[in-house]
C-alpha cells in the first residue's frame, strides 16, 4: 500500500477528486456532507493500474481546521496537492504549501480540478502558477494534471501520474521501532478501543505489545482498508483494536515499541523560516498528528530550545513544523537535534550551547553523539535515534574512546593522589573513586579499574600495601619492647592509647605484618601465635584455659581469644567444653 494526503484550499474539490478516483465517500460526518467541506480526516482508497493499493488522507481545507489538517499530513509521505482552475491560488492554498515545506515533505503531485468550469488557459495559467511556488519549496518540481473530477475528464492521466508518484516512493524500514501516530480514537461495541493513524515504518502484528500514555497495551486485532491482517506492515493505513486500560487515548497519542523511545519535555532545534529571535515566545509544536504548545527560547541565529508543555516520543532527526495559530502561519519548520539537553545551569550556558548546535546536522551520528556526551547507556541512544557506534565499556554504558582514555587517567591520579595522602589507607574505595570522577554507575569504575589492583573494594597503584607513618613505627617499637621480656603480656588499651595506637592504626600494623593482631584491642608480635602453640604442645595432654593460662604467663583477657585464634589457625582443637588439645605437628 501508499499513502497520500491531500492538500490545498477550502473547497477546491480535493473530496470530490478522492471521490471520484477511489469510488468511496471520504467525508465521515453528516454535518460533512450537509456543508460540504471536509471537517475531520476522511479515508478512502483506491487499487492502481499496475497493483497495489492507494490510500487517501482526505484533510479539510479551512484555514480554522488546519491543526485537522497537520494530523493527516505530518505522518504521511507524499501529497497530492489541489488548486481550482476557477479559483486559483488562495490563502490557504499557501499555508498548506508552508506546512508541507516546514515538514520537508519531498514527494507529491499537482492536481488542478475543475477544469469543466474554466476554459483551457485559464487552467494551464493556474497549473504554472502552482508550479512555480511549489517548486521553490521542499516539493521541488512534481508533476501535474489538469482534471475534473466532477465530468471525468483527466482522471485516467490523474491515477497513472500517482502510480508514478507511488512508484517513486522510498522503501519504508519494516524492522523500525513503531511510533504509530494516532489521529482517531473510537469504541466497537463488544471489541473496546479502536484507534487508526498511517503507520509509517516498522511492523504491527496482533498480539503485539505497544505502549502509550505509561500503559502497555496488546493488540487486539488489525484492519486495513476494511480488511483484518494479521500482521501490518509500513507504509499503511491501519485500524488497530486495542485490549487493556485504554484510558483517555485521543489524537496526537503514539503507540510506540515498548522500552526503545524517550518521552521528551525539551529538544533543541535547527529551525528553517524566521530567524530564532523573530519568533513568538509561545507558539504550537506539530509533529505526527500531535499539536502540542511550547516555549521558544532562542539560541543561535537559527537554532532555539522548545519547551513543551507535554512529554512527546521525539528522535533527533525528527521533522516537525511550528505554528502561530493567532497568527494563521507557519513561521518555521524544525528538525530535532537533541532529545536530551543539559539543562541551562550557568551564566554563558545558552550562548555556549549555540555554538555546539551551529555545527549539528540532525542527522543521528553514533560517534558524534559519543563525543559530546562521553557517557550514555545503549538503550539511551537507541531510544534517541543514534546508531550505536561500538561495544559497552561496562554493564549497557557506552563511552566516547577519547573521554575513556582521559577518565582512566584521572582514575590513576585519583589513586595515587589518594595513596600519598593517606599511606597507611592507600586503597582508593570504589565508591569514592565514583563519585571524585562524577561517574553515574559504580560498575564503570570497576572497569576502568581494569588493570589496576583491585581488593576488597578499593583500588590500589604503586603502592599496594599500607605504610606506616614514622609516629606508628615509634610506638610499635615501644610495643615491642614491652613485649620483649614478657611475649603473652599485650599491653591494655590505657597502654595502646598512650602511644598513639588507635584501632585504624592497629589494623594498618597488622596488616603490615609490624604486629599480630589477637582480637579487638589486644596484640602481640608477630609470630607469637606460633611459639604459643610451641608452648601448649609441651603440656601433658589436652589441657584447660587455666592451664594454657599459666604456660604462656598471660591474663584470661589475652588467653581466651589467643586460643580461638590458635583454634582457628589448625594450632589446636577443642576436645570438650572445658579442654583443648594440640594438633599433632605443631610443636
Amino acid at each position: 500500500m501508499h499513502v497520500v494526503a491531500t492538500a490545498g484550499h477550502v473547497d477546491h474539490g480535493k473530496s470530490t477528486l478522492v471521490r471520484a478516483l477511489t469510488g468511496m465517500e471520504p467525508d465521515r460526518l453528516e454535518e460533512e456532507r450537509r456543508r460540504g467541506l471536509t471537517i475531520e480526516l476522511g479515508f478512502a482508497w483506491t487499487a492502481l493500474p499496475g497493483g497495489g493499493d492507494l490510500a487517501f488522507v482526505d484533510v479539510p481545507g479551512h484555514e480554522r481546521l488546519v491543526t485537522t489538517m497537520l494530523a493527516g499530513v505530518g505522518p504521511v509521505p507524499a501529497v497530492m496537492f489541489v488548486v481550482a482552475a476557477d479559483q486559483g491560488w488562495q490563502r490557504q492554498s499557501e499555508e498548506h504549501l508552508a506546512v508541507l515545506d516546514a515538514l520537508g515533505v519531498r514527494h507529491g503531485l499537482l492536481a488542478v480540478t475543475r477544469r469543466d468550469l474554466t476554459d483551457e488557459a485559464t487552467a494551464n495559467r493556474v497549473r504554472d502558477e502552482a508550479l512555480a511556488r511549489i517548486a521553490a519549496t521542499s516539493l521541488g518540481e512534481i508533476g501535474s494534471v489538469v482534471v475534473s473530477g466532477a465530468t471525468g475528464d483527466g482522471l485516467d492521466d490523474l491515477r497513472t501520474a500517482l502510480e508514478g508518484l507511488a512508484g517513486s516512493l522510498p522503501d519504508p524500514d519494516e524492522d523500525a521501532d513503531v511510533r504509530f501516530w494516532i489521529d482517531r480514537v473510537f469504541t466497537v461495541k463488544g471489541r473496546g478501543t479502536v484507534v487508526t493513524g498511517t503507520l509509517g515504518a516498522g511492523t504491527i502484528g496482533v498480539g503485539d505489545r505497544l505502549a502509550v500514555g505509561g500503559e502497555t497495551l496488546r493488540v487486539r486485532g488489525l484492519q486495513s482498508l476494511k480488511e483484518d491482517h494479521r500482521k501490518v506492515g509500513p507504509v499503511a493505513r491501519v485500524a488497530v483494536n486495542l485490549h487493556g486500560t485504554a484510558g483517555e487515548l485521543s489524537r496526537g497519542d503514539a503507540l510506540l515499541t515498548p522500552g526503545r523511545w524517550l518521552a521528551t519535555e525539551v529538544v533543541d532545534v535547527r529551525l528553517r523560516g524566521d530567524p530564532a529571535h523573530d519568533l513568538p515566545r509561545e507558539l504550537t509544536l506539530h509533529v505526527g498528528s500531535a499539536a502540542v504548545p511550547v516555549h521558544v527560547r532562542p539560541l543561535g541565529e537559527d537554532t532555539a530550545r522548545l519547551s513543551l508543555r507535554r512529554a512527546l516520543p521525539l528522535r533527533i532527526g525528527d521533522v516537525a513544523l511550528l505554528r502561530d495559530p493567532g497568527r494563521h502561519r507557519v513561521p518555521a519548520g524544525v528538525t530535532v537535534l537533541d532529545v536530551r539537553p543539559e539543562p541551562f545551569t550557568r551564566r554563558g550556558a545558552a550562548a555556549s550551547r549555540a555554538r555546539v548546535l551551529a555545527s549539528a546536522t540532525g542527522r543521528p551520528d553514533g560517534a558524534a553523539e559519543l563525543r559530546r556526551r562521553g557517557l550514555i547507556t545503549r538503550s539511551d541512544l537507541v531510544a534517541m535515534g543514534v546508531p550505536v557506534p561500538s561495544e559497552p565499556v561496562a554493564g549497557d554504558w557506552l563511552a566516547d574512546p577519547g573521554h575513556w582514555d582521559d577518565l582512566r587517567r584521572r582514575l590513576e591520579s585519583a589513586v595515587e593522589d589518594h595513596a600519598a595522602a593517606h599511606p597507611a589507607d592507600p586503597g582508593l574505595p570504589a565508591d569514592a573513586a565514583r563519585r571524585a570522577l562524577g561517574l553515574p554507575d559504580r560498575a564503570l569504575v570497576d572497569a576502568l579499574a581494569r588493570g589496576l589492583h583491585q581488593r576488597d573494594g578499593r583500588i590500589y597503584g604503586r603502592t599496594t600495601a599500607p605504610e606506616l607513618p614514622p609516629a606508628v613505627r615509634k610506638a610499635i617499637d615501644a610495643v615491642r619492647r614491652d613485649l620483649a621480656e614478657h611475649p603473652f603480656q599485650a599491653p591494655d588499651a590505657n597502654r595502646l592509647a598512650g602511644l598513639g595506637l588507635t584501632p585504624k592504626m592497629l589494623a594498618v600494623a597488622a596488616a603490615t605484618g609490624a604486629l599480630l593482631k589477637v582480637a579487638d584491642g589486644i596484640v602481640l608480635l608477630p609470630g607469637d601465635d606460633a611459639r604459643a602453640a610451641v608452648l601448649l604442645a609441651k603440656l601433658d595432654g589436652p589441657f584447660t584455659l587455666s592451664e594454657a593460662r599459666r604456660a604462656l604467663g598471660t591474663t584470661r583477657r589475652v588467653a581466651v581469644p589467643l586460643l580461638e585464634l590458635l583454634d582457628d589457625e589448625g594450632y589446636t582443637a577443642r576436645v570438650d567444653d572445658l579442654r583443648r588439645r594440640c594438633i599433632e605437628g605443631t610443636s
